[in-house]
């Protein structure tokens, strides 16, 4: 008698993306650990009793704190790129989407900061941040050539006070605690038309 179909196909417990995923626990719980504590201070320990696994499971998985952190900063930085894209024609609505992204997703914030204060000296080539830079910046030239950005400014200049403005708040929480308490209009969406307004004083639309 053949055997069922439906018998033989049991569910795959280590399948990517499948609630009972080891691997997938492990990063999920090593994202918030990363977030918070940073490489050094994060404790393998401490993330695979989040991700309900062992420390030994997650070194099956990973090689090392560092490589699993890797792994975790670059999808963090795809999810980044994908939903901040650069629009060279509206770069104060760029700055607004940085903003935004950050509002909503400061756990990615912190994961790049802790990248770049534990990471300083390794190999900027194969820093997937950097790669980024270097595409934008590349942008940003073409957008002058094509008359869309005033030629005076240097592109690494631009993209450097663009990101900085637009991180202001969530570089600099403190300044953030003071304005939720003490600017003329606390709310989050004037915090954005400062930083949207500043933007485009800096770099203009194209008329």
């Amino acid at each position: 008698m053949p055997r069922s179909t439906a018998s033989s196909k049991t569910p795959d417990a280590t399948a990517v993306g499948t609630p009972g995923d080891t691997r997938q626990r492990i990063i999920t719980a090593a994202r918030e650990e990363f977030a918070r504590y940073g490489i050094a201070g994060a404790r393998v320990d401490r993330l695979a009793k989040q991700a309900r696994t062992s420390k030994e499971r997650v070194y099956a998985h990973f090689s090392s704190k560092e490589a699993l952190y890797q792994h975790v900063a670059e999808q963090e930085l795809t999810a980044l790129v994908e939903a901040t894209r650069l629009d060279t024609a509206d770069l104060p609505g760029y700055a607004g989407i940085l903003f935004d992204h950050f509002t909503a997703h400061p756990e990615h914030y912190r994961l790049i900061t802790w990248g770049r204060l534990e990471l300083a000296d390794s190999d900027p080539d194969a820093n997937p941040l950097q790669t980024t830079i270097t595409r934008k910046i590349a942008q940003l030239r073409d957008a002058q050539r094509t008359g869309l950005l005033d030629p005076s400014w240097d592109p690494v200049d631009v993209l450097a006070l663009i990101n900085q403005i637009a991180t202001t708040w969530s570089g600099q929480p403190e300044i953030a605690a003071a304005a939720a308490e003490y600017a003329t209009n606390t709310s989050a969406d004037a915090r954005r038309t400062a930083l949207v307004t500043a933007v485009e004083r800096l770099f203009p639309r194209p008329s």
